[in-house]
């Protein structure tokens, strides 16, 4: 059985770990584990931004109790709709949980979790275009491309930048 929660401080090393295993499948990027610890203290922290969810295997078997799974949502609000939208984000899976539901756990918890929200007005995320699994997988939970590309400027140095 998976059961969804609410992250908490003593998730920290766990979803560091995650972000970067991450950011390494998906990106082939290796983040500074510094400046990562930091971003996700301050997401713990702050819930105001964002609310990081995890997934862990319930039912008094001998790996009860561990995570094997993650999402983290970040919220913007919607003039057009009077409201907010939920963004899903920081989607990861253990490997050897993969396939067994438990992106699908965490994504029925944020959708229930969007639609109780008097204000919620819909979920999105965003994809690394060439991931045809993650693809896939929203695809098969009912999410449709919105028409929109994504376009930023990034000064952080995940792209190269330099300060």
């Amino acid at each position: 059985m998976i059961r969804i929660r609410s992250a908490a401080s003593a998730d920290l090393e766990t979803i560091v770990e995650f972000n970067a295993l991450l950011a390494r499948e998906t990106e082939q990027k290796e983040l500074d584990r510094a400046v990562l610890t930091s971003g996700v203290e301050r997401a713990l922290t702050h819930p105001e931004l964002c609310h990081y969810f995890v997934a862990e295997i319930s039912g008094g078997t001998a790996i009860s109790g561990k995570i094997v799974g993650q999402t983290m949502v970040t919220y913007e609000l919607t003039d057009w709709r009077n409201g907010v939208l939920y963004w899903i984000q920081s989607v990861y899976v253990r490997q050897a949980f993969r396939g067994q539901g438990v992106f699908r756990a965490l994504f029925n918890h944020v959708l229930e979790t969007a639609k109780a929200d008097a204000n919620g007005r819909g979920v999105r995320l965003y994809v690394e275009h060439t991931n045809a699994n993650a693809l896939a997988t929203y695809q098969r939970l009912g999410m449709r491309p919105s028409g929109h590309l994504l376009y930023e400027i990034d000064w952080s140095g995940l792209n190269g930048a330099t300060h």
